[in-house]
């Protein structure tokens, strides 16, 4: 077995154990390869081992590799901060985009989704912790941006992201994706938001994954625990 085989494996363990512990069904929880920094020798590795949804932040890094690995059947998400001058790019080859935090970024993602792709799946990226050095929407103004986001075409709302402050102990951690859990089921049953899909949780990484999964995630966004330490940036 080789050393990505195994950790997949025993990443694949972890995952299963907290369903369990959950009482969640066995594929409740997608399992998303944060590849940044990663070649795409690598990914290619990854997928033949069964992985086929990568999170990617570097954006010229991560157009080499859509372009080196158009061959397979990947999804691509996008994770990373996104700014104006790089909608266009995401608009154009990703399938997904989990930082929204603003109305323009939406808006410039549905006005440049070329018209032979299905529609962006999108989430709003929350500040559940309302830490002022970290971007995101706050709680209190996520329905807001939703009922916002909902009304453009060639996005899809999906639901919420979030990365809890990184020095959280277990039962913060804990706190802060329940706290997710209720403001989507909040999003989930407000009238002006039916016809949204809003079954989309993006949380929990490499060292929390299991307290994302007890509170619902129904994404994981895992780097680290699959490839090792990440690799120094190439590209911004």
């Amino acid at each position: 077995m080789s050393n990505l085989e195994h950790t997949i494996a025993k990443l694949r363990k972890r995952i299963a154990k907290s369903l369990e512990k959950s009482n969640r069904g066995t594929n409740s929880v997608l399992l998303l390869a944060v590849s940044k920094g990663r070649s795409a020798a690598e990914l290619r590795t990854a997928h033949k081992l069964g992985l086929d949804h990568f999170g990617e932040s570097y954006l010229q890094e991560a157009i080499e590799k859509i372009s080196a690995l158009a061959d397979l059947p990947l999804c691509w998400h996008f994770i990373g901060a996104l700014q104006a001058n790089k909608t266009r790019l995401v608009a154009a080859h990703f399938d997904w985009a989990h930082s929204i935090d603003r109305l323009k970024i939406a808006q410039r993602l549905s006005a440049q989704r070329p018209a032979n792709l299905p529609s962006l799946n999108v989430c709003l990226q929350v500040n559940i912790d309302n830490e002022t050095n970290k971007a995101g929407v706050s709680p209190g103004e996520a329905q807001l941006l939703a009922k916002q986001i909902q009304a453009l075409p060639n996005l899809n709302l999906r639901g919420l992201m979030a990365i809890p402050k990184a020095d959280a102990n277990q039962s913060t951690g804990h706190q802060s994706y329940a706290h997710m859990a209720e403001l989507l089921k909040q999003l989930q049953q407000s009238p002006e938001l039916a016809g949204s899909q809003l079954d989309t949780l993006s949380m929990g990484m490499s060292s929390d994954l299991e307290a994302a999964i007890e509170e619902g995630a129904s994404i994981v966004r895992v780097g680290t625990a699959l490839f090792g330490p990440r690799k120094p940036k190439t590209h911004q």
